[in-house]
Parts: C-alpha cells; structure tokens; sequence
C-alpha cells in the first residue's frame, strides 16, 4: 500500500486544484455545517448543495462517478439510523415481523431517515473532493493556519506519514504466518478459537513493533530540533482569486441555508 492510493488525484491542474487550501477547507468545512443545519425535509435546498458540490466535482476532473462510488463507503455506517423509520411516532406505512416483535415504519421517520441519509451523503462527496483535490500536508497547514491545536496537527500529521508503514508492516506479518502455516485442503486451516489466537499474536506483535518504531522516531525527532510543531517555507498570504472565490462559496451556501428555513 503505497500514499499514491490516496493521491493519484493530487495533481490534476484544475481551478478546484489551484485553490488555497485554507479557502477549500473551510468552504467543506462550511458545506458540512450547513448540511447538518437544514431542516427535516428541506429537499430543494438538499438538490441545490447537491448540484453544487457535484459542478465542483465535475470542474475538479476527478470524476463524478469515482467521488460517489468512494461515498457508498460510508453507507454502512449510516446503517445505525435505520431504527428511525420504526421509532419517530407517525402515520404507519408498513410493519415488519421479527418473530419475537413486530416493528412498524411510519412516514416521519423515513422522511427523517432519507434526510440524514441524504446529508451525510453529501458531506461525505465535500470531503472525498477536499482530499482529492489537496495534498493531505496542505490540510495540515491550513489547519494550523486556521488555529487548530499544534498537538491534533501533529498527531494527523504522523498518521498520514505512518499508516502506510503500519500497513506494510501489518501484510508481512500475515505473509509470514501464512509461510509457516500448513492446512489440508478443505480444512479450513484451524478452528475459530485458533484463528482468533493467532490474530491476537499478530495484533500484538504488531503493536509492539509499532511503540517500539514510535520511540526511535520520537527520539530522532527530539534530537533534530522537533518541538511539536510543523513548520513551512511557503508564503501563507491569501491570493485575492481565492478570496473572492470563498466569499462567493460563502454566500452561495448562506442563500441555500437561508432557502432551507424560509421555504
């Protein structure tokens, strides 16, 4: 697993590329606020963010099938709002028996679920777009640009820059138990409980290696001069285009949130 996974889109030399990553992250940013503020039921203030965010996914070239299959990921998350349908008091639609209790979808409650449905879809595409387009140190930057504590930044900065490591590291682990591993055809290869004891081996072998590795770089760090903050040669002056270009993002988005309360 290598970073270009997450950045084959980084280089694309679109408007929505060029842009400064602070004005991107904080119009996604504002795009998630605004979502998670309309009302229940706000459909053409919902198709109108929806026509926005998919013309800047268009404009970006990423490619407008490839930000909504990736959406579809956080689907099965959303599953836990499922128990709305059946638990906001409305007019019952259809009943579903389980055998041991019968459980009865109402109207409100599938307008409530489609509408979170639909937010969390959508803010979901703003941030696929916000990584596709903006390499993940220029977040970190306009993070810290933006006041965001030194730790947190730090802390996404590791992340990124080891999780590929840990993943590398977690994949020869499981080559190497599979080359010592011998099963007959059929078998499977051992039963439940002892394909959960090996996965325990592995994960705490794997941890160990992981504190281990994080005291060795912590300590070159330190000895480096590292005093938990990250540093920058690049100018941080905000050009006038993406200023004006926040500005009308801003007001675009305040009239979609204004129509969703007015009607």
């Amino acid at each position: 697993m290598t970073q270009q996974f997450l950045d084959r889109y980084i280089a694309g030399s679109s408007a929505i590329h060029g842009l400064d990553a602070r004005v991107k992250l904080v119009l996604t940013v504002a795009i998630i606020v605004c979502a998670a503020l309309m009302p229940i039921g706000a459909w053409l203030a919902l198709l109108a963010l929806t026509v926005l965010i998919w013309t800047a996914i268009v404009v970006s070239g990423v490619g407008l099938l490839t930000i909504l299959r990736r959406s579809l990921l956080a689907l099965p998350f959303l599953a836990v709002v499922v128990t709305l349908i059946f638990s906001v008091p409305g007019r019952p639609l259809f009943e579903l028996p389980l055998g041991f209790a019968t459980l009865t979808a109402t109207d409100a409650g599938l307008l409530r679920f489609t509408t979170i449905i639909w937010k969390s879809w959508l803010s979901m595409q703003a941030a696929l777009l916000l990584t596709a387009t903006t390499h993940f140190l220029e977040v970190l930057r306009a993070l810290q640009a933006l006041r965001m504590p030194r730790i947190i930044v730090a802390l996404l900065s590791f992340m990124y820059r080891y999780l590929f490591i840990l993943v590398d590291e977690a994949q020869r682990l499981l080559r190497a138990r599979e080359c010592r591993s011998a099963a007959l055809e059929g078998s499977g290869g051992g039963s439940l409980l002892w394909r959960a004891q090996v996965t325990g081996r592995l994960v705490g072998t794997l941890f160990l290696r992981a504190f281990e590795r994080s005291e060795r770089i912590y300590v070159a760090m330190l000895s480096r001069g590292y005093t938990g903050e990250l540093h920058t040669l690049r100018a941080q002056a905000i050009g006038r285009r993406d200023l004006w270009f926040g500005v009308g993002g801003g007001v675009v988005l305040a009239i979609i949130t204004a129509q969703a309360f007015l009607g």
